[in-house]
């Protein structure tokens, strides 16, 4: 576990007495820089969390230690570089996720107590630099805001760690509230919806049907209750609905895996394959688990699972840009964070 200084050893002079109201918004995280030494350092903090990995034994630790971060950080580098903001020097997570906070200030300005910053769970800006950035501000309540539609102990509840981690150290606390997973939220549902209609409207061809791909987690951890599927699929089901779509023209899958355990089925990668060979021709993704486009959207989505579809017999693939720091997409983060605020502003 990382060491946490506290906040009063820290020389944080708050700017104002503590009578204002933060807002934190945090994203899974990033690696510094596009290279193998900077995904070694994040990959160790990532793979490190017994909530991403929950067995952290002695095998475990001989594996990332001895293998994983031997090999791993310099593959994944040549991944970041394919999608990497060169104009900035920083991953696309995170210009999206700086743009977000951005456009919610502004949304709000009128609430001119609020203050709005941004986190990584990883890597940089950490969490525990937020909260050091709005309590310097006057600070003294922080709703922490997941960006994360769907509920799963590997992202939400690592978020609520890092948060108890950081309280932890200080003396002098502020109240913090957090936002609930918006899952079948309507306004994100129909953000969802309308960015479909958009893209869809946009292309020169229809396609078959459409793929909803989340992110995966190993079976066991849904079998010890992990909400995090089910709350996927009430997801896909209200994006049905609202799209007037059957099982068929709207398919749930399931993408990321790493390791050798079983994972959520079905697999999107076996999928784009499975379709392909089906003689299926036309397709489009949408990614609803994600709040920001990041390396599993741009290059394992947009580029690998593509070539996957084209090479098995697919001849049109469209990727559906995740909500970002769109109009819609906005609209769903000011909603939950002014619903999640009342009482304070």
């Amino acid at each position: 576990m990382a060491v946490v200084v506290p906040i009063e050893a820290r020389n944080v002079t708050p700017e104002t007495s503590p009578q204002r109201v933060g807002v934190l918004l945090v994203n899974l995280g990033t690696p510094d820089t596009a290279d193998a030494d900077g995904l070694r350092v994040y990959l160790k903090e990532f793979l490190s969390d017994p909530r991403v990995i929950e067995d952290q034994g002695l095998i475990w630790k001989l594996v990332l230690n001895g293998i994983i971060l031997r090999v791993r950080p310099a593959k994944k580098a040549k991944d970041y570089l394919k999608i990497w903001n060169n104009e900035r020097n920083e991953s696309p997570l995170k210009t999206i996720t700086r743009a977000q906070s951005d456009k919610l200030a502004a949304a709000i300005a009128d609430h001119d107590h609020v203050v709005v910053d941004w986190a990584m769970r990883y890597g940089n800006p950490s969490i525990q630099s937020g909260f050091e950035a709005l309590m310097a501000k006057g600070c003294d309540r922080i709703l922490v805001v997941p960006l994360y539609p769907q509920y799963s102990a590997a992202t939400t509840a690592t978020v609520f760690d890092k948060v108890a981690e950081v309280l932890f150290a200080m003396r002098a606390q502020p109240t913090v509230r957090f936002t609930p997973p918006y899952y079948v939220e309507p306004t994100y549902i129909d953000a969802l919806a309308n960015s479909i209609e958009e893209q869809l409207a946009t292309l020169s061809f229809k396609p078959d049907l459409i793929v909803a791909s989340f992110h995966g987690m190993p079976q066991k951890y849904v079998d010890k209750g992990d909400p995090y599927q089910a709350q996927c699929v009430a997801t896909v089901e209200a994006l049905r609905k609202r799209l007037n779509l059957d099982d068929k023209g709207l398919i749930l899958t399931f993408q990321s895996r790493f390791g050798y355990d079983p994972w959520l089925q079905p697999y999107t990668d076996k999928t784009m394959e499975r379709l392909g060979a089906e003689g299926v021709k036309r397709i489009a993704v949408i990614t609803p688990g994600f709040s920001a486009d990041c390396l599993e959207t741009l290059e394992e989505i947009a580029q690998e699972n593509a070539e996957i579809f084209r090479h098995a017999g697919g001849e049109q693939f469209s990727f559906i840009p995740c909500l970002n720091d769109s109009d819609g997409g906005m609209d769903v983060i000011r909603q939950l964070v002014l619903r999640e605020l009342q009482g304070w502003i």
